[in-house]
C-alpha cells in the first residue's frame, strides 16, 4: 500500500515554469528578472531586524492538541518586533492538497493574514499576508496520491475509513497535483491570465522594483505577496537571502551494473519489503485503538509519525532503485545559485548571506542522516560553493562563504556547524528547523559527530551543538516542537542571535520554553 506518489523531477520543472510562465516574450521584452523581490516594508535598509522561521509544519489536530497552532502562538509576541517569517517547507501535509490548506494552514497562521480575524472566509489562492510568510516549497508540497489510494478516497472502501478515522494521515481526494496547490497559494500563478492584456497589466503594475538585475516583483505586506518562482532570492539590512527548491536536485545516481551495485540493490529491495510488512503490521494495529482514550490517542500519534517515517524511507529507496533512469538535475538552478552569490560576493552593500531549502545536507536525526538525498544535496551544495570559491578567490578574506544555512526536513530543532571539509562548506553553521507541526523524530544512536569517508580515509566533517526532538519513552515520552525567532545584529559583519521557542506536549499536557539563544557570527 503506496501512500504517496513523488512526480520526477522534469515534471516539476516543467510544471512549475508553466505556472509562472517562465521566461515568456512579455517578461523578457521587459527585463525582468523572475528571481528576485524586493519587501517594501519601508524597513528593509535597517541593518537590525529579526525574522521568524518554521518548517515542516502542515499537520493537524494530532488527536485533540494542535502542535502547529501552539507553535503559532508562541510567535504571536514576536510578530511585531519581526519583519518576515521563512518556511523551510512541507507546508500541507500529506500530499500538499488544496483541501487541506484551510484546516493546515489558514487557521493556524491566521494573524499573519489579511481577514485573518474570519479565516474560513479566506481562500487558500487569495491569501495576502499582512506578515510576510516566505516558503520553499518541500516534498509533500509536491506529492500526488497513487490511484490505487487516490480512488479508495473516492469510495466508501475500508482503507479510506482505516486511514481517515484510525490514522487520520491528512489524506483527501487528491494530492499536490505536482506542486499546483502550492504555486496557486503562493507563487504570482501568471498563467491564469488568458485574455488579452491581461498579463501586460499586471507586470505593469506589480513587477515595478528596480535592481541591478532587471525590474523585479514588488512583495507589499497587506496589498501584494505574491513568490516570483520556486527559488528566488531578495536583500534585507544588508543580508542576501537565496531560497532554493531542493526537489529538483535532490535524485542520487543510479546504483553502478557491478557485483557491488547488484548487492545494494538486492539489501535496498529486501529492506523495502521490510517496510511494506512493517507499513502494514502498524495499519492493522491501529485499527484496534480507540482514539477517544487518552493513552491510545497517543499511541495513535506515535503510529502515524512512524507510518510517515516509513514512506519517506520508500521513497528515498525508490530513486535508488529506479531501473536504468537518466539522474536528472536542476542544472539551471544550481547555475543560478553559483552566479548570484559570486554577485554577491562582488556587492560592497552586501555583509551576510543566508541560504534556506527544505532537504538538509548535514544532519544527525536517525531517518535522515545517511539518505542517498541527504548525500546528494550535500554533493550539490559543495560543488557550488566550490565553484563560487575558485571564482572569487580572496575576497571572503577567511569568512564562510554563507553564514547561515536553514533547512527543514527532519523533524526536529538542530544547530549543526562544518568542520573542515575540504570543500568550501566548511565552518557553516546549519540550522534545522523541522519541528514546527508534524510528528517530530529522535536523534541517531551515533551520536553527534557526522563522519565522512575519503578515499580510505574517515574524516570528522561536521558535529550537531544542540538537537531537540522527540525523547524519553511511556509515560515520560516528550514532544518538543519548535520554531525560532532570529535577530540580526552587528555592522560589517552580521551577528544572527538565535531564539529557539519551545512547545513541548508531555504527560498530555502543553509546556512552554524558550531555550538560551545561539549566538552565531
Amino acid at each position: 500500500m503506496k501512500l504517496v506518489s513523488d512526480p520526477a523531477i522534469a515534471n516539476k520543472i516543467s510544471k512549475m515554469n508553466q505556472r509562472v510562465r517562465w521566461q515568456d516574450p512579455l517578461i523578457v521584452e521587459r527585463n525582468i528578472d523572475q528571481t528576485r523581490l524586493v519587501l517594501e516594508d519601508g524597513q528593509s535598509d535597517n541593518p537590525e531586524f529579526s525574522f521568524l522561521v518554521v518548517g515542516d509544519s502542515g499537520s493537524g489536530q494530532h488527536r485533540g492538541h494542535n502542535p502547529q497552532r501552539q507553535v503559532a502562538e508562541l510567535m504571536l509576541p514576536h510578530h511585531s518586533e519581526s519583519r518576515f517569517m521563512l518556511h523551510m517547507g512541507d507546508v500541507i501535509y500529506l500530499v500538499g492538497s488544496s483541501e487541506y490548506y484551510q484546516q493546515n494552514f489558514i487557521q493556524p497562521y491566521r494573524e499573519f493574514l489579511l481577514g485573518g480575524e474570519h479565516p474560513r472566509r479566506i481562500a487558500y489562492d487569495q491569501m495576502i499576508f499582512k506578515l510576510p510568510i516566505l516558503p520553499v516549497p518541500g516534498n509533500h508540497d509536491y506529492y500526488n496520491l497513487p490511484i490505487l489510494l487516490s480512488l479508495a478516497s473516492l469510495t466508501t472502501l475500508p482503507i479510506r475509513g482505516l486511514l481517515r478515522s484510525r490514522l487520520d494521515l491528512d489524506v483527501g481526494l487528491h494530492g499536490s497535483g505536482t506542486g499546483d496547490a502550492y504555486a496557486r497559494a503562493f507563487l504570482d500563478y501568471l498563467k491564469a491570465f488568458k485574455l488579452p492584456g491581461e498579463l501586460n497589466h499586471h507586470l505593469d503594475q506589480y513587477y515595478t522594483a528596480k535592481t541591478d538585475t532587471g525590474r523585479c516583483l514588488s512583495y507589499e505586506p497587506g496589498h501584494f505577496t505574491r513568490l516570483p518562482n520556486r527559488y528566488y532570492t531578495f536583500r534585507y539590512g544588508g543580508i542576501d537571502f537565496f531560497a532554493l527548491d531542493s526537489n529538483t536536485f535532490n535524485d542520487p545516481p543510479p546504483l553502478p551494473k557491478t557485483k557491488k551495485g547488484d548487492a545494494d540493490r538486492k539489501v535496498l529491495e529486501k529492506r523495502r519489503e521490510d517496510l511494506e510488512q512493517e507499513k502494514l503490521q502498524i495499519v492493522e494495529t491501529s485499527a484496534k485503538l480507540r482514539p477517544e482514550n487518552p493513552t491510545e490517542a497517543d499511541q495513535l500519534d506515535d503510529f502515524h509519525a512512524k507510518l510517515s517515517q516509513i514512506e519517506e524511507i520508500i521513497v528515498d529507496i525508490d530513486k535508488q532503485l529506479a531501473a536504468d533512469k537518466t539522474t536528472l538535475t536542476d542544472i539551471e538552478q544550481l547555475e543560478w545559485l553559483k552566479q548570484r552569490l559570486i554577485e554577491s560576493w562582488n556587492t560592497a552593500e552586501v555583509r551576510g548571506r543566508v541560504i534556506y531549502f527544505h532537504h538538509p545536507p548535514y544532519v544527525t536525526e536517525a531517518t535522515k542522516w545517511q539518505q542517498a538525498q541527504t548525500l546528494i544535496i550535500r554533493d550539490r551544495l559543495r560543488d557550488v560553493l566550490d565553484a563560487v570559491a575558485k571564482k572569487i578567490g580572496s575576497l571572503n578574506q577567511g569568512r564562510p562563504l554563507v553564514d547561515l544555512v536553514l533547512t527543514g526536513h527532519a523533524h526536529c530543532f538542530e544547530h549543526l556547524e562544518t568542520m573542515d571539509t575540504g570543500h568550501a562548506d566548511s565552518h557553516i553553521h546549519w540550522i534545522i528547523c523541522g519541528g514546527s507541526g508534524f510528528s517530530l523524530r529522535r536523534q541517531r544512536i551515533e551520536g553527534a559527530d557526522l563522519m565522512e569517508t575519503f578515499g580510505n580515509e574517515n574524516r570528522l566533517v561536521a558535529r550537531s551543538h544542540l538537537f531537540i526532538g522527540r525523547n524519553g519513552q511511556g509515560f515520560q515520552k516528550r514532544r518538543p516542537y519548535s520554531g525560532l525567532r532570529i535577530d540580526v545584529k552587528g555592522e560589517h559583519h552580521p551577528k544572527f542571535i538565535v531564539r529557539p521557542l519551545v512547545a513541548e506536549w508531555h504527560q498530555r499536557q502543553w509546556h512552554n520554553r524558550e531555550l538560551e539563544p545561539l549566538i552565531i557570527e
